[in-house]
Order: C-alpha cells, then structure tokens, then sequence
C-alpha cells in the first residue's frame, strides 16, 4: 500500500509539473505569437512616450518580454546618432547625435579612486542622472590603468562587465584607449599577457580578454606650467577622418560580445530572456588614404579683466580648472570647413567633485569618458 501511495504521489508531482510548464509554454507563445502589426503599433507608442529616462526603462522592458518582442523594440529603437537617446548597454560604444551634444556629467569619488559617467536628465547641472559608465584607477610601476565598466559595483578586468580600459605611461602624458571587443571588422588585437592566456588556454574563455586600440591621447608640454592651458592631441584610430563630413560614417557596434552576455541577467541597465547575441558592426576602417581622424584641444582666449584663460562653455562648466578643455576637428583632417568648427567633446568643472562632459557625433559615451578621464591624471611634465 505504502508502495502504491508513493506511485500514486509521484505521478501527481509529475501531472502537476506539466501542467505547469504547459501553462509557462502558453503564457510565451501567448505574448510572443501577439499579431506582428498589432505589437509594432503598441510597441512604438511606448517608444515614442517614454522618451526620457526614467519612464524610458519601460522601453527596456518590453525588451525582455521574449525574443520576438525583443527584436521589435531593436528596430524600432534607434540608434544615439539618430535619435539623440540612450537606450541599451550597447548605446554608450555607439557614436553620438549628429546635431547636437549628448549631455552628461562625472562624478569623482577621491577616497576610492573611482569615476561614474551619467546621463544627464534635466537641463540644470543637477546630481541626479542615469548611470551609465564606471571606471577605476589603478596604479602600477611604470603606468597607470583606468578599468572602465558597465556595473558600478564590479570594476576589474575579470568580470563580463568589463568594456574597455584607459592606460597611460609613468608621466601621464600619453594615454591608449582599448575596447574589449573589436569596434570595426577589420581591428587588430593588442598582443598583451592575458590574450596569451587565453591561447594557452589558462583562463576561463568568458572572461573578456580583448584589447582593441580604438585612440591616442598625447598632452604637450606647457612652456607656462599650471598657469596656461594644457594641449591636447587625440588620434581616433577606428573613426575615419571622413566621419566628420556630411555622409560621413564612424563603425557602430550593434550587440556586446558572448563574453558580456552573462552580464546582464543582474544588470539594472538591461534584463533580457534571450540568448541570442551578435557582434555585427559597420565596414572595416576605410584604407590609409582616408586617414584616422584627429582631434584637438580648441585654444583658449586670454581674458584681460579676469585675468584667466577663458572658453565658451555655453553655460556647462562654472568653475576654473586646468582639466577643461572642448575638442573640435584638427586641420591635420585635411581643408579646414564648418565641420571642424564644431565641438565634439568638451569637459569642465562645476563642484569639487563634479564634471560635466558633453559629446556628439563620431565618438561615442565610452570613448568620450576615456578622454575625460585622462584629464584627470596627473601630468609630471606638463605641469
């Protein structure tokens, strides 16, 4: 009897347990078979209603309902250059708006050494934004590295939240920035020791190990120490020079790597119940003939009264500092036109602690965030 009890018990369990994952099976097919039309048309009105954060998380949402609704909301959602939002993780490695500047803020925490890169929501220098970026410095011997992340709470090179990182030489002059996944088809990684782990087999192939150069930063010597500006050179080594033009283009990466994807399951940014992921980006970089693009501090004007120099902001940064600067276009690029008028990235001061940094077209939040956080370091020879 007992034995028939327990028979009788486990094939109840099992029932139980099928009706179960029929009614889950249902709910999906429920949500993921809603007619094409008809979820297009709902999905477009939250789009266009929630446009700002944070209402805009109930795009990110519907996102995560089920791979069809996952990739409508792809396709309806634009990318930052075109619509001036960001949406998705993958939209800090994207370029900027075209028209206008994205506007963001830095804020520095001294004691722990670690930096966190905002979206702005209001047009006031307000503390309160979206999370967007983090970074952490780390001193070695001969250099210094900048760990940048996509999760506030986990800044080393070992976690799936790992994009890109910083890295000077001992006088701080010279800075590369690297991407952990290739920003154009054609980019070649940086030999470095961990990518010879990886080939010996040694690590764990989730753990994000690329090193992708995508720019060179070089500060000059200033003949005036800390009382004159400082001169800033960027070399865009994934950005054609030709992006800046009219029907330029700069690579745009579509989806984070396989490496990123367990990341996001605990990450606030972005919830998704698929697993299917891409790396597609734009064309290799165009051949030498085009060049890379550079870019250049723009120079201050000597103000006789304030006896300072002195940058047009338009109201962005309050407060003096040898860290501001705004980069426009270089006349290396090429004939100078109304192209290489325009500010592509600028970044100043506004509390103690507190930074501004607006960027648009052809660079992006991560590569703009790097150059910001190479103003921070300390430059032995330049000052």
């Amino acid at each position: 009897m007992g034995l028939i009890r327990s028979m009788r018990s486990r094939s109840h369990r099992v029932v139980q347990e099928q009706e179960e994952c029929v009614g889950d099976s249902m709910r999906q097919s429920c949500w993921a078979n809603m007619p094409q039309e008809l979820l297009r048309e709902v999905l477009l009105r939250i789009e266009a209603s929630e446009d700002t954060w944070p209402p805009r998380k109930s795009v990110v949402a519907c996102a995560g309902v089920c791979r069809s609704w996952r990739q409508i909301t792809k396709d309806i959602v634009k990318t930052p250059e075109l619509s001036s939002k960001i949406t998705f993780p993958i939209s800090v490695k994207q370029p900027g708006p075209r028209e206008n500047l994205l506007r963001c803020f830095i804020k520095r925490n001294r004691s722990t050494q670690t930096y966190y890169l905002f979206l702005s929501l209001t047009s006031t220098l307000a503390e309160d934004g979206k999370f967007l970026l983090a970074a952490r410095k780390c001193r070695r011997p001969t250099c210094t590295d900048y760990i940048i992340s996509l999760d506030a709470d986990d800044m080393s090179k070992g976690s799936n939240s790992y994009v890109g990182k910083l890295r000077s030489n001992f006088l701080g002059t010279k800075f590369t920035i690297y991407d952990s996944q290739p920003p154009h088809s054609g980019a070649r990684i940086m030999k470095s020791h961990s990518t010879r782990l990886v080939n010996l087999k040694q690590v764990s192939p989730k753990v994000p190990t690329g090193n992708y150069p995508v720019a060179h930063i070089s500060y000059e010597l200033n003949v005036l120490g800390s009382r004159g500006p400082r001169r800033m050179h960027c070399v865009m080594d994934s950005i054609p020079a030709s992006a800046i033009e009219a029907g330029g283009v700069a690579p745009t990466q579509t989806e984070f790597s396989l490496n990123n994807i367990d990341m996001f399951p605990s990450f606030h940014f972005f919830r998704s119940k698929s697993n299917r992921v891409e790396n597609t980006v734009s064309g290799p970089l165009v051949g030498q003939k085009d060049g890379m693009l550079v870019l250049r501090n723009k120079s201050p004007r000597w103000h006789e009264q304030l006896q300072c120099w002195c940058l047009n902001f338009h109201g962005r940064v309050t407060i003096a500092s040898v860290k501001n600067f705004q980069l426009v276009a270089s006349a290396e690029n090429g004939h100078a036109g109304p192209e290489h008028d325009k500010i592509i990235l600028q970044f100043g001061k506004v509390g103690k602690d507190l930074f501004t940094m607006d960027y648009r077209y052809p660079i992006s939040a991560f590569q703009a965030f790097a150059m910001c956080l190479s103003s921070f370091d300390t430059k032995i020879a330049c000052e």
